[in-house]
């Protein structure tokens, strides 16, 4: 999770005029904390441009958490098929993430290590559980005390809509600074975050989309 930007004076000030920038700043940082976040109305973009993110609150009480909804082009089959290649090297191509590891595999679950450009000191242990059946995901971060959350979970489901498939993903988590990261309205928030990932795979969904038919062919 990015760490918000500090607001900083880029000249000196004399007393009285720093008191004033000081409370400008103060007032603006309390206002953009307050102000919640809309996004423009998905549905006047092409489907597979289409993202929305709202906030929830975690099913457990406290913390914070999201929804995620965002539209790739390419069959739910070919889309499954990405979510649930684990060892994928192309997973890597993601700027919000600098490593990844697929540490073991057990009946329909995986655990998996990650460190992300946000955190590059911390590694993230997740358990991901897989119902094929309905494509449905589930994660849970397993060591949160060592990645400095007090809890992180939530599920992504996968459905079909016409030719391309409609990505549902809700978390619910806290960890420190998460009030701050979640309100921060530029680069490194939660929006900002959510939405550079959700566009990173609809890029991809040609390639892969691509692969699976290929497959399908051999």
């Amino acid at each position: 999770m990015k760490s918000a930007y500090p607001l900083t004076t880029l000249y000196p000030l004399d007393e009285p005029a720093r008191k004033i920038n000081a409370l400008f700043l103060a007032t603006f940082v309390i206002v953009m904390m307050l102000t919640p976040t809309v996004d423009a109305d998905p549905v006047t973009l092409p489907l597979d441009r289409r993202i929305a993110i709202e906030k929830v609150l975690p099913a457990t009480g406290g913390g914070f958490g999201y929804k995620l909804e965002y539209y790739l082009p390419a069959p739910i089959e070919a889309v499954w098929r990405f979510k649930t290649d684990f060892d994928s090297d192309i997973l890597l191509t993601n700027d919000e993430l600098i490593g990844h590891r697929l540490v073991k595999s057990f009946g329909n679950s995986v655990i998996t290590e990650n460190r992300y450009a946000s955190a590059p000191g911390l590694t993230f242990t997740w358990q991901t559980t897989m119902a094929a059946d309905v494509f449905k995901l589930t994660f849970k971060l397993l060591n949160p005390a060592a990645s400095r959350h007090d809890f992180h979970y939530g599920s992504i489901q996968l459905v079909p809509a016409g030719a391309n498939t409609k990505i549902v993903q809700v978390a619910s988590f806290n960890f420190r600074g998460a009030s701050l990261w979640v309100k921060y309205p530029w680069y490194g928030g939660m929006k900002s975050t959510l939405t550079r990932v959700a566009t990173w795979e609809q890029k991809l969904a040609p390639e892969y989309k691509r692969q699976y038919l290929a497959a399908l062919k051999n």
